[in-house]
């Protein structure tokens, strides 16, 4: 407990800061520094006891749309960084989606629902593979790697992607599906939402996408070290998660003219093809998972299991 208090005391107030920024005058986080304290400091630890000098600990983090993925992967990076002084890198597996030019040609020769990004089978695999790879490599060299930019549905301008210019001790890889393994075949057949039985009757998008799961993700994933799960009750309360995200991108755009942000409608579309993968992640991830942190229905923490 000591220890927790020592790095307590001298992160909480850049944690606070970024906190801050990420609310809006309507939506505040609420009991910030147990969060801090009481589950992300511990994590950090777990963290700094698997890292290996010389050699990048690759590890996942994974949850349904909305859980704050990006928020918490920051404030561990923000913690490793000041405290445990360590070099991490952090970045989304949606920075690899494939760009809108892609994804139309793909939703023509395949699919159109594949126009959409999101599920397995619309991100860059080669790029995110050659980066793990790269990473890994005894003799570093700069990595430069994409950003993607969801309020225009599309990858950034190259002078705003990413650079690495030294090995990292820790690389934050997260998203949505990061860990995601495929369903049985029989299992497809039973739709789980409009979107399925209205667009996809031959099952052609389903099978398409879980073969990905079942093939490139999979050698994608098999190099992760470690997965830490954010766990939540059910799919609703990812919607409901998703709806203020997406007014929160709004409040936060400084141009919004040419903005892609989408309304409630669009929004439960859109997570109709996150569905199907999510729900299966329910209880399939807690099997593979390292760490798991379970979320409550007010959008905080409230458990953190540290499985090995």
């Amino acid at each position: 407990m000591l220890l927790v208090n020592q790095c307590f005391n001298a992160v909480r107030k850049d944690c606070i800061k970024y906190i801050k920024f990420q609310e809006t005058k309507t939506e505040k986080f609420k009991n910030k520094n147990r969060m801090i304290k009481a589950f992300l400091i511990p994590l950090c630890y777990w963290i700094k006891n698997k890292t290996n000098n010389g050699k990048p600990l690759l590890l996942g983090l994974s949850g349904g749309q909305g859980t704050g993925k990006t928020t918490i992967s920051s404030i561990l990076l923000l913690i490793l960084k000041k405290y445990f002084k360590l070099k991490v890198f952090r970045i989304s597996i949606d920075d690899f989606y494939k760009t809108r030019k892609e994804r139309i040609s793909l939703s023509k020769i395949k699919h159109p629902l594949l126009r959409i990004r999101g599920v397995p089978g619309t991100h860059d695999i080669k790029m995110m593979v050659r980066f793990f790879n790269k990473v890994k490599s005894k003799k570093f060299t700069k990595i430069k790697l994409p950003r993607f930019d969801k309020s225009v549905d599309d990858r950034c301008k190259r002078n705003l992607w990413y650079n690495i210019y030294s090995k990292p001790d820790v690389v934050i890889f997260e998203g949505w599906c990061v860990g995601a393994r495929p369903q049985k075949v029989f299992d497809l057949k039973k739709t789980v939402n409009l979107l399925e039985k209205m667009e996809d009757k031959s099952l052609r998008w389903r099978k398409h996408v879980n073969k990905q799961l079942e093939t490139k993700y999979k050698k994608l994933f098999n190099k992760l070290d470690g997965l830490i799960y954010l766990k939540v009750r059910n799919f609703y309360l990812l919607r409901k998660w998703r709806l203020k995200q997406e007014k929160k991108l709004w409040l936060k755009a400084s141009n919004k003219k040419n903005l892609k942000i989408m309304n409630k409608k669009e929004v439960v579309n859109f997570m109709s093809t996150y569905q199907r993968i999510t729900q299966h992640m329910f209880n399939d991830m807690p099997k593979i998972s390292s760490v798991i942190m379970n979320l409550n229905d007010k959008h905080q923490i409230n458990k953190i299991q540290f499985i090995n």
